[in-house]
């Protein structure tokens, strides 16, 4: 195969596996308050295709879920309430004048504030498999927040990504989810052109973790079907 064909499989790779483990999400985020649980689910699939070339994206998704649901179940309904507060509000603010209209701006903030930290929680909880309630929550409040560099990077995936696939058919539905995460993996654990990968969670912890978080991987195998 020659080099431009690869490069343009490469190039639709990512496009056709984060819309496949978006649509997978949109499946499980019909429970409504299954949405947290479904991101995180997401995120274990795609940080699978970007470091083993697993394209299973869609079935790994299905099958993260349960163990997401039992970690995230809590924080979802949490997440869940909050969520509709603060759409209730914003709906019951829009076309009132006066003070209200000054709201406004403050139900934006809280809005992006737990866009942010929903797509940090569902990387870290990636990233850090064993990782007790309290390190996870701590951990994502570092990354979200930790580095206001890193938190305009995370507010403008959040906001600017989804924005960007409106003139792709389904776009903002398959893809609206998880370039958000996508962007959020690769401030989290990069993958270096030396085939290094910076070790998951490192990011929340120590000197020593970051000193010791580059490790080598194999060679990379080839992509299997996406289903």
């Amino acid at each position: 195969m020659d080099g431009w064909e690869r490069k343009a499989l490469r190039a639709a790779e990512f496009v056709a596996y984060p819309a496949l483990a978006g649509a997978a999400f949109c499946v499980l985020a019909l429970g409504v308050v299954t949405w947290l649980p479904a991101l995180a689910a997401a995120a274990t699939a795609l940080q699978s295709w970007r470091t083993d070339g697993s394209g299973r994206c869609f079935t790994a998704t299905l099958r993260a879920f349960p163990a997401q649901w039992r970690r995230l179940r809590g924080e979802a309904l949490v997440g869940t309430a909050v969520l509709l507060l603060c759409v209730s509000n914003t709906v019951f603010l829009v076309g009132r004048s006066g003070p209200a209209l000054a709201l406004l701006p403050v139900q934006a903030v809280l809005l992006a504030a737990a866009a942010v930290y929903a797509v940090a929680l569902a990387v870290t909880t990636t990233l850090q498999p064993d990782a007790k309630r309290k390190e996870l929550h701590r951990a994502a409040a570092v990354f979200a927040f930790g580095s206001p560099r890193r938190t305009l990077g995370l507010v403008a995936a959040v906001a600017v990504l989804p924005l960007s696939v409106l003139p792709v058919p389904l776009g903002p539905v398959l893809l609206g989810p998880t370039l958000p995460l996508m962007a959020a993996l690769s401030l989290a654990a990069p993958v270096t052109p030396a085939g290094l990968r910076v070790a998951p969670g490192a990011y929340g912890r120590g000197p020593s973790a970051r000193a010791s978080s580059a490790a080598p991987h194999g060679p990379a195998r080839p992509a299997p079907s996406p289903l």
